[in-house]
């Protein structure tokens, strides 16, 4: 594995600017009691599958990878899914994750109650690797109630929003599809602009043409407005299949640093630290990730800490930066082969990650239980810096 020497900043702990969110209603007394505010869901309820069970466990630590217990292994906090892509945390300690090949989106818990399906995005695409690709919460989803998905419809790649149970709105369309490098990135910045990661739908010559969407990290504002002069962030990508920053928290002025994986279809995949107006044709990588131990599809930044889900290499790689931004030690992995293909990595308040599995894609060997939505503590030194 071959590590750049681009510099960046030294990064502290991921919080509310990305997940930022207020909570479904409440499942009831008897199951999960999740923490926070609440208010109505906008245009109603959604429906409840499998209301929580009174037996069910209690909330506590994630689990460290490896490990078992009778009745279950606990580091597996729902099973039976449809490859499971975008992933957004709540503040009570839930997530919402979204099923690329179906659409559906389900509330998934720490404690593994029972999942919940919330609704179904329609219009959706699945030729190549397109479908449902990327999550986002709104900044203001307190007062909104919005989600942010980036979809594959069968003419264009494009970005929407809509309340639970509500119907998608356009926030930016014309994205080029087809059928393999269709991105799928999406976070929000501090400033409450949305970054969106396209891919070069095969074509290196799209990503490098800065009037094309393709290959690009995009930065609109949440109505799909273009930030600046233009959408176009940075370019020179093939397949930005995930997008994280770390924040530095300040209480004048916090700053974040942007990164992007970037999923090749031959030679080695790469992580990139974003910077305005760069082509990344051209800029040296971060990070590159041997093609055998990547197929880079998840991130998650923190602390001096950085995770990548990688579908080809079954693992997570863990990567720790010093002051400068410069990678230190050695790349370390876990979670190598255990439960397949290994995608969406996000990490919660409390340091955990939670991982999906893909194996249900077309490309793995699923398990009776796949798709898996994972929750462990990074055993790793990366995972140990300060959040």
């Amino acid at each position: 594995m071959r590590v750049g020497r681009r510099p960046a900043r030294r990064t502290s702990r991921l919080l509310a600017v990305t997940l930022a969110a207020a909570v479904l209603t409440a499942c009831g007394s008897d199951g999960y009691e999740p923490d926070g505010p609440f208010r109505p869901l906008p245009e109603g309820a959604p429906p409840e599958v499998g209301p929580p069970s009174s037996s069910a466990p209690v909330p506590g630590e994630p689990a460290q990878p490896g490990a078992g217990e009778e009745g279950g292994d606990p580091n597996v906090v729902a099973s039976g899914l449809s490859v499971p892509t975008g992933l957004v945390l709540l503040p009570d300690g839930s997530a919402i994750v979204g099923e690329r090949d179906t659409g559906r989106l389900v509330q998934v818990f720490p404690d593994r109650s029972p999942a919940r399906e919330l609704m179904t995005v329609p219009g959706i695409d699945t030729a190549g690797d397109g479908g449902l690709l990327g999550l986002a919460l709104s900044p203001t989803y307190v007062e909104d109630g919005l989600l942010y998905a980036y979809v594959s419809t069968a003419t264009d790649n494009r970005v929407v929003r809509f309340p639970l149970g509500g119907t998608p709105n356009p926030v930016l369309t014309g994205i080029p599809r087809g059928e393999r490098h269709n991105g799928g990135g999406l976070v929000f910045g501090l400033e409450g602009n949305l970054f969106v990661g396209t891919g070069d739908v095969g074509d290196p010559a799209l990503a490098a043409d800065p009037n094309s969407l393709a290959g690009k990290v995009l930065q609109i504002d949440v109505f799909g407005r273009p930030v600046g002069a233009g959408p176009v962030h940075s370019l020179g990508h093939r397949d930005v299949t995930a997008l994280c920053q770390s924040v530095v928290p300040d209480p004048e002025e916090p700053t974040a640093t942007l990164y992007a994986t970037d999923d090749a279809a031959e030679g080695p995949d790469a992580l990139d630290r974003v910077t305005e107006g760069a082509d990344y044709g051209t800029v040296a990588p971060l990070v590159e990730v041997p093609a055998e131990e990547g197929g880079l599809g998840g991130c998650a930044a923190a602390g001096s800490a950085i995770f990548l889900g990688a579908l080809d290499g079954q693992r997570v790689h863990a990567f720790t930066l010093d002051g400068t931004g410069a990678v230190v030690g050695e790349p370390e992995e876990f979670l190598g082969g255990e439960y397949g293909r290994l995608r969406t990595v996000v990490i919660d308040a409390e340091g955990a990650l939670w991982i999906t599995t893909s194996n249900r894609d077309g490309i793995g060997t699923p398990a009776e239980d796949d798709d898996r939505v994972l929750r462990i503590l990074p055993p790793s030194a990366a995972g140990n810096s300060p959040l």
